[in-house]
């Protein structure tokens, strides 16, 4: 039975795991105080993070009438993500291990990201793995549990942080995911020819900044914008940035064989995206695995499932688990 923490950005979550059908997901959201910057502040994230994380361990107990006493093992994002963050839940595991005398369990969050689509389901291997966030557009061939090769990334922005910036030129309020998400299902996919970053190179790796770019000259272009100017560029916008995502990774796993294809992060949860990876599968032939609703975004119940797969990562040598905000994971 584990307890697990991730602090990785601006989501406090606390997660208890048993089984499939005994576990709790606790995710506290910032984007009310992160709002009005347009964007995460680190600092203010820390301190709401030292805030709540008590509290939130003793919901995600409390909802599976659990107590400290029922815990193994702790598990704990120690990066890669904003290091105010990630100390605050790092020093926190630490803490509440050393004092029971648990194990804990250093998990990289990328690594919950690649294995939060397969929460409860049968892990095919190989497969091909799409991360993509706020901070993060990665491939990955996924050979196995731990063995992994990056094919495929953002040269420059993310795709959800193109999401957001687009938002911010649009008008539109933070974040800029769901909002974008929304409007565009009123609007004209085909209105405005955006363009799609690093379509004929020939790599696995993507590029958003100049379709940002692109927006942001088509908006001073077009000057004041009307209502259904905004939802048509919304919806242009996202076409281009999810097809690109979709066309890549379709034809990574043509070309290296793989039956099997997982999309997870925050952007995964775009229902557009959803709708043309789903259409992907069928005209492939390919399976294509999405996380559930409350898994999308930084959670802690996915870095509660990678310590699982694993138990062996487990240590005692409390001290020696450091947050690490650039940590790799290959």
């Amino acid at each position: 039975m584990i307890l697990a923490f991730d602090t990785s950005c601006d989501d406090t979550s606390v997660a208890f795991y048993k089984d499939s059908e005994v576990y709790s997901n606790i995710i506290s959201s910032q984007n009310d105080i992160h709002a009005k910057f347009g964007g995460v502040i680190p600092e203010l994230a820390a301190r709401r993070h030292a805030e709540v994380i008590a509290y939130l361990t003793e919901e995600a107990l409390n909802r599976v009438n659990a107590d400290l006493r029922d815990v193994n093992y702790v598990a704990v994002t120690v990066g890669p993500g904003l290091l105010p963050s990630l100390l605050v839940g790092v020093s926190f595991a630490k803490a509440l291990a050393y004092a029971n005398d648990l194990p804990i369990i250093p998990v990289n969050h990328i690594e919950g990201h690649i294995f939060a689509p397969f929460f409860n389901r049968r892990i095919e291997y190989p497969f091909l793995s799409l991360v993509v966030s706020g901070g993060h557009t990665h491939l990955f061939f996924v050979k196995n549990f731990g063995n992994y090769q990056l094919i495929g990334k953002t040269l420059d922005d993310a795709v959800g942080e193109a999401f957001d910036k687009v938002a911010r030129v649009l008008g539109l309020e933070y974040p800029g995911g769901p909002v974008i998400d929304r409007l565009s299902k009123s609007g004209d996919p085909y209105k405005f020819k955006i363009p799609k970053g690093l379509e004929r190179d020939g790599s696995y790796n993507f590029s958003f900044s100049g379709v940002k770019t692109h927006v942001k000259n088509l908006v001073k272009k077009l000057g004041g914008l009307s209502k259904t100017q905004i939802v048509d560029i919304a919806a242009s916008f996202q076409k281009a940035s999810i097809d690109i995502l979709v066309e890549k990774t379709i034809r990574a796993a043509e070309e290296l064989n793989v039956k099997t294809v997982s999309v997870s992060g925050g952007v995964s949860a775009n229902s557009y995206l959803r709708e043309a990876f789903i259409e992907a599968s069928r005209k492939y032939d390919l399976k294509v695995v999405l996380p559930e609703r409350e898994m999308t975004t930084d959670n802690a119940l996915m870095i509660a499932f990678v310590a699982y797969l694993d138990v062996s990562r487990a240590t005692k040598d409390y001290f020696k688990i450091e947050a690490d905000p650039s940590l790799r994971l290959i």
